[in-house]
């Protein structure tokens, strides 16, 4: 039969078992959004105010099912306007395809009305691009872009589609895809692996994004039963194990607790699973674990010995690594090892206690006591994404979607979007600050447009808090462009977009509030106004050992 290139796609995607796709129309993507319309019986469209929000939309879509997340846009500006989005999804290794459209073949090149090399402007930032020059390979290259995206290490896909090209009719065939063969290790290597922690005296478990899915979660919590290992994890690892185990010991690097960062540079054996090595948990290489041999496990082979030289490292899928590892280990009893733990837990956890009653983390623990189970918690970037991670009790994979790698302020409300529209009857939170918001706050057209019942948390302290933060501490209080004195009037900003409004400050009583804000049918603002000054502790300095990270 003959189709369209336009209809190959929504058809693609229909096969694909998409059903929403996040995206804005335009010139050149008119043709596709003609059949969308066509099939919005089996496919919807959700519109955001911008782009970028769709893309973190999408991304957080695909964080929160495991599927692949899709975002489409028009020619120009509108590709352009992804870029955040895609980098930000390809970096924490989010599947997304995002398809855009162009300016027909024959005006390329031409500097025409909306043109703009997406697929040179991406390269960096994706798995693989394409741009598309003929119709008839369209069902391929979708097909293609999904098992990209959501194969090994998970990245963004990019398909750019000129006009003609969506108009273009030719003979459809529905195409054949080879499987992927993903790696993993032989057996001899993880012998050797699984001989190392027999050996070892003081484990530790370092664990990252690569595990938080449901499988190679539930393989993490079986295999540190077994070893009888302390865990520490990564932001993006946050919700693999259950934090109620009793030997996990909270975030290690810049924001990780004091006791885990002194604890694993006494450690002889590090196991780094589904977890890279960035600077934010390094801080300085060279003083980064002095004792301890690294077994790095990672599905990809790029990440190894790429910040932190590893003694021997295992190639593919984290979960089912676990799963062999597991059946070779030797039960282990580490008392000695663990009661150290313990001990350094006991002398250092008071120093990063809450300091009163009414502050970023007791608002945040409070919200975590309150709140259901399975509520998804967005974040934006800065203070507030680290306070929630620090505070808020994640107990389950896929419960915690933030920008870890790219550091995205504004990607929190396009995410709490995606994340609701994967999950219509699970409590969706986004905890955003005041500068974070402001940079897309037009989406509560959006949630209100859709319905869409978010909560909003938003910690405003009237600054760029953790630049204001960085300033103070390294900078002799030189409070260069961060001091956020402007609107919104943030009640009336609530009103203006028929939402519910609460406020919280230190004379009110935070149960009563939050509790009034949860149970709230609707979307709401709970407005928190803290003191300008409250920081992030504990703080690894720039360049200083992570044993050496200031409490206070």
């Amino acid at each position: 039969m003959k189709l369209t290139g336009a209809q190959i796609v929504v058809k693609t995607l229909i096969e694909e078992g998409v059903s929403v796709v996040f995206g804005y129309p335009g010139g050149a993507a008119l043709p596709l959004y003609d059949e969308l319309y066509k099939n919005q019986d089996k496919i919807a469209n959700i519109l955001p105010s911008h782009e970028q929000s769709a893309a973190h939309a999408a991304d957080a879509y695909a964080r929160t099912t495991g599927k692949v997340g899709v975002c489409l846009a028009t020619s120009g500006p509108g590709a352009t306007n992804l870029i955040t989005g895609i980098a930000t999804a390809h970096i924490d290794s989010s599947p997304l395809v995002a398809i855009t459209s162009n300016v027909p073949l024959s005006m390329i090149g031409r500097d025409s009305f909306q043109e703009v090399d997406i697929v040179g402007i991406t390269i960096g930032i994706t798995k693989y691009n394409y741009f598309v020059q003929d119709a008839k390979y369209l069902a391929k290259i979708v097909r293609k872009a999904f098992q990209i995206a959501n194969s090994g290490r998970k990245g963004a896909v990019l398909i750019d589609i000129p006009k003609n090209i969506a108009l273009q009719e030719v003979e459809y065939e529905a195409p054949k895809i080879s499987a992927v063969e993903l790696a993993h290790p032989p057996k001899n290597k993880l012998q050797e692996v699984a001989k190392k922690i027999d050996q070892c005296k003081k484990p530790y478990v370092y664990f990252g994004g690569g595990v938080n899915n449901p499988r190679a979660s539930k393989a993490l919590n079986k295999f540190l039963q077994k070893i009888d290992s302390p865990a520490t994890s990564s932001l993006m690892g946050l919700g693999a194990i259950n934090p109620d185990y009793p030997y996990y010991t909270g975030l290690v690097g810049m924001h990780g607790t004091k006791f885990t960062n002194v604890a694993i540079q006494q450690s002889d054996l590090v196991l780094a699973v589904g977890a890279r090595f960035s600077d934010r948990v390094t801080s300085d290489p060279e003083s980064f674990l002095p004792n301890a041999q690294v077994v790095h496990i990672d599905i990809d082979e790029s990440e190894i010995d790429k910040n932190v030289l590893s003694a021997t490292n295992l190639i593919g899928d984290a979960g089912k690594i676990l799963e062999d590892l597991t059946e070779l280990v030797q039960p282990k009893n580490n008392q000695q090892w663990n009661r150290e733990i313990l001990a350094l837990k006991e002398k250092y956890d008071a120093q990063t206690e809450p300091t009163s009653d009414f502050c970023p983390q007791a608002i945040i623990q409070k919200i975590s006591q309150l709140a259901d189970e399975q509520t998804i918690i967005t974040t934006d970037v800065g203070q507030h994404q680290l306070w929630t991670a620090q505070n808020f009790r994640f107990t389950a994979p896929r419960k915690f979607i933030t920008s870890g790698g790219l550091g995205t302020m504004g990607f929190g409300l396009g995410a709490a979007i995606g994340a609701q529209m994967a999950f219509p009857k699970t409590p969706v939170i986004l905890v955003t600050g005041d500068g974070s918001f402001r940079m897309n706050l037009s989406e509560l057209s959006t949630v209100t447009a859709y319905k869409l019942p978010i909560k909003i948390v938003l910690i405003d302290n009237g600054t760029l808090g953790m630049v204001r933060q960085w300033q103070t501490l390294f900078f002799d209080k030189r409070y260069s462009a961060t001091t956020l004195e402007r609107g919104p009037h943030w009640e009336k900003l609530a009103q203006a977009y028929d939402l519910g409004y609460f406020y919280l400050d230190k004379n009110q009583k935070i149960d009563a509030v939050v509790q009034k804000f949860l149970n709230y049918q609707d979307a709401a603002i709970l407005h928190c106004k803290v003191d300008i000054d409250a920081c992030v502790y504990p703080i690894v300095p720039p360049g200083k050992a992570i044993e050496d990270a200031v409490t206070k």
